[in-house]
Parts: structure tokens; sequence; C-alpha cells
């Protein structure tokens, strides 16, 4: 079965037309409300994003997350993605096993490794050796869901001497998903240790996408564990009412995007760029609830897909705005993928 969610990266944008930027507190208010609302229309997943710059408003996704689990019952809630290479392995697994018992069993992790500089000179790493603090704390996270008491050494932490790890997750649950940006030997990492994969896919055609996948699939199948893989994306979207609709959204668009310093990180996203990166077999999912249908299906039959997330609350879209399109995502679009994708295996064709 096809899982179908939403995903937040809580940034902080300039709302168009007043000039102002929202705050941190109210862009939490608007968050655990999408969630809620998420797990309302029947969605499956609600994922939240790490970052620490003063432009998102989400440095913790556990600590926002165990307010969303209080407020559902059945939703899955997931980082997306922990920033793992700056944080302490032991301290994120206790965090998010606490999450996972207040949630009874519904808590996750999608590791990655950040495309900023800010956190590693926050937290004292050297950007430099990004790939092998992933390499290491993910290895030792894993090691920590599995044992309850663990001696470890490694370069980049103290070791842990018969050190007792708790609390414990609910026993089976706690899944480790791998969030890979496209990068090959991130995918081939995660299918080499077994471990599910999320696509952040966000620009280009589906054969770009394809490509990170199979790399990972024949990592894993290499490895002696093809039955564990498993494939995600997120990328971003709104369902929205027309097609006149989905033009509409351009502005929020291209202000999410843009650098907002001179020199400084995003890009311009035209409106010809923005109508091209829409149309079917482009990774914008923004459209139609029949256009976005088209796309997702595309994506599960050429990706072999286990999880779909739509980023859906970016560049200071209207509280409303987002609501209106979770309702036209859980009630036009996702029951007919689902129809679809219960009869199919996710094997890529």
């Amino acid at each position: 079965m096809l899982e179908l969610g939403v995903l937040s990266l809580s940034d902080t944008q300039i709302r168009l037309g007043t000039g102002q930027r929202v705050g941190h507190g109210e862009r939490l208010d608007e968050i655990v409300g999408h969630a809620t609302l998420a797990e309302r229309v029947g969605l499956d997943l609600f994922a939240l994003g790490e970052h620490h710059t003063l432009d998102f408003a989400v440095s913790s996704p556990a600590v926002v997350l165990a307010a969303v689990a209080a407020r559902t019952s059945r939703i899955r809630l997931t980082s997306a993605v922990t920033v793992l290479p700056i944080l302490d392995p032991v301290r994120l697994y206790q965090d998010f096993a606490t999450l996972d018992l207040l949630s009874h069993g519904r808590a996750e992790i999608i590791a990655g490794r950040s495309a900023y500089a800010e956190p590693f000179e926050m937290f004292g790493e050297h950007l430099a050796d990004a790939d092998a603090l992933f390499d290491e704390k993910l290895r030792l996270l894993l090691t920590l869901r599995e044992q309850e008491r663990v001696t470890w050494r490694g370069r980049f932490r103290p070791p842990l001497a018969d050190a007792p790890i708790t609390p414990r997750a609910e026993p089976g649950s706690l899944p480790v998903w791998v969030g890979v940006g496209g990068s090959p030997t991130s995918a081939e990492r995660a299918g080499r240790l077994g471990l599910p994969m999320v696509l952040g896919y966000i620009g280009g055609p589906l054969s770009h996408a394809r490509r990170a996948v199979d790399i990972y699939r024949a990592a894993g199948e290499q490895a002696g564990h093809p039955e564990r893989l498993k494939v995600g994306i997120s990328t971003h979207f709104y369902a929205a009412a027309s097609e006149q609709d989905a033009r509409d959204v351009h502005p929020y668009y291209y202000e999410y995007l843009r650098p907002k310093t001179p020199g400084g990180r995003g890009f311009v996203v035209s409106a010809e760029a923005f109508a091209d990166g829409m149309r079917r077999g482009n990774a914008i999912m923004i459209g139609t609830p029949a256009q976005l249908i088209e796309k997702i299906l595309d994506a599960h039959q050429t990706l072999g897909l286990d999880r779909f997330y739509g980023q859906i609350d970016w560049g200071g879209l209207p509280r409303e705005q987002v609501a209106d399109s979770i309702h036209r995502f859980a009630e036009a679009v996702a029951p007919v993928v689902r129809a679809h994708t219960d009869s199919q295996p996710n094997a890529v064709h």
C-alpha cells in the first residue's frame, strides 16, 4: 500500500500583501493545526523538518511532534529530516523513544545530512566531516535502537561503556529512514544498510529520481536484504481548486525559493519555469486533483514508491489555503491513488 502524507519545513516567510514575517509561535500553531487536520481527513503521515536559522520555526521536531501526538491517535509522526551529523545519537534516540511512547508507537526518524552550513558552525562540527559524521552517528543510532545497554567507541563522540539507554521505544517500533537529496553515495549507503529511503524530489524529471532509486536498490540487493528496501519521495505540493488556482500560487513559490540576501542561498523560479515544473513528468506536485493523481501514479510506477510526502505550507501560503489543499489531497486525490496502488506491486518497471 502506498502511504500518503504531508510535510512541513516550518519556513517563516514574509506574508505577501503585508510585508510582515510570521512569528515562530504563530507558525507552530499553524503546523500543529495542519497535522491534526491531516489525521482528521485520513492521511497516513505527518513529517516535520529541523533547521537552525531564524528563517524556520522548528529546531526540535520531537518537541513539536509530541504536541501533535497529544492531539492525534493514528497518524504516523516523523522528522524530515533529523540533522544527524550535529546531534548526539544518544539524546536523539531518547527524545524519539519518548515521542514513540507518548504516541503509542507512531514515531519515526528520517535521518539526513542537511544542506545548510549553519548547524555545523553552531554545534562545533566541521562541514568537511559531514559524511563521516553522518555515517558514524547513523550506525550508533541503529545500535541504540537495538540494544538496551551499549558499549561503543568512535571518532566523534565520547565512548559508551555498558551504558543503559532509556527510555526504550515500544518493541519493534521507531523506524529509521535515510533522507537523500540525490547523492549517489547517500543512496548507496541507505541500500547497503537495508534502511528505507526518502528522496527529496524537488526538481527535474522523474528519470533523475530513478537513477538514485536504482543505485539504492542495487546496493540493497547486493548486500542481501532486498526485502527490507522501501522508497519514499517528498516534493513541493499544492492541491489546487483549478488550473488558475495552481498558477496563482507562483508568487508564494517564488518567495519561498528566492535568495533572501545578495549571493545567498536559493534560486529564482520564473512563472515559465514554475509552469514547466508542474507539467507531467516533472517534479513540482502543484495542480488540480486530476493532475496530481496522474503525477503521483507516474512516480509510483517509475520509482516503486512505498510513501509519498507532499510539502504543503511553503512560502507563506495562508493557513486557510493550506487547509483547503490538505482537504483536496485527502478527499479527491488519495482515494483514487490508493485504489490504483493497492492492487499493484511496488516493484520498479
